[in-house]
């Protein structure tokens, strides 16, 4: 058992879960293990995370600031394609955040607006879609573009 100081415990502690989120699935993720890879005593953790539960939520949390960043100053045909490319690129880290609550920086880029949290829900749900194996074989950019396409045209047809 490790019982040295380790100075940078918690990003560490994280980097170590997104690892294996991403390789293994959140079910594989344990205090004790991360403990056990960062190299301290299994009680280290507990620390910086209250329990499992709270290590998975600031997972989830540090993923909405990566999102966050990616759809940054884009245009909103830009977010929506990087909003799926992200969710593709993180599948498991995707999945979790939205088992949580969303952050209110993440509901503030849709706002009041109507339209806009209609198009964050089709985007939403078509990366889930995506991720599930629904379009397999198919360019997810493009078909990010074509959907946003189609329902421009709907609208305007309406």
């Amino acid at each position: 058992m490790a019982t040295y100081h380790h100075g940078d415990l918690r990003p560490a502690l994280l980097r170590a879960a997104a690892k294996i989120l991403e390789q293994e699935g959140r079910d594989a993720i344990a205090l004790r293990d991360l403990a056990r890879r960062a190299g301290v005593s299994h009680s280290a953790p507990y620390r910086h995370f209250s329990d499992r539960q709270a290590l998975l939520a600031a997972l989830a949390e540090e993923g909405f600031a990566l999102l966050a960043a990616e759809l940054e100053g884009k245009p909103w045909r830009e977010q929506a394609v990087a909003y799926v490319l992200f969710a593709l690129a993180n599948p498991e880290r995707f999945r979790l955040m939205f088992a949580h609550p969303v952050p209110d920086s993440l509901r503030m880029l849709v706002g009041g607006d109507a339209v806009a949290r209609a198009t964050w829900a089709m985007v939403h749900g078509l990366a889930h879609l995506i991720l599930s194996g629904h379009f397999a074989g198919e360019d997810p950019e493009a078909l990010v573009r074509r959907t946003l396409a189609e329902v421009r045209f709907a609208q305007r047809s309406a």
